[in-house]
């Protein structure tokens, strides 16, 4: 069960992040990368805490191999939603 201040938020439909794409979303003040690792959806914070560079922009190698802030995902009805927490 979610913490009190998170929610699940639609972020774009599940048809438009094909198998190996990654984008860049915004959701409120952070930074998000989607990434469709094998059908299944993955996000993380929108920054390599290593060298600073958006991962979003292609820099860099294959963000799920890498250790970094990991969002809840899941797909419902078609859309992407993440688990984000709530304002800061």
């Amino acid at each position: 069960m979610p913490a009190r201040d998170e929610t699940w938020q639609v972020v774009m439909p599940a048809d438009d992040l094909w198998e190996g794409e990654l984008t860049g979303i915004r959701l409120g003040a952070k930074n998000i990368v989607l990434l469709n690792a094998g059908g299944e959806i993955r996000a993380f914070e929108d920054r390599c805490p290593h060298l600073g560079f958006q991962l979003s922009q292609g820099q860099g190698t294959n963000p799920g191999n890498c250790q970094l802030a990991v969002f809840g995902t899941r797909v419902r009805a078609g859309q992407i939603e993440i688990l984000a927490p709530g304002p800061e």
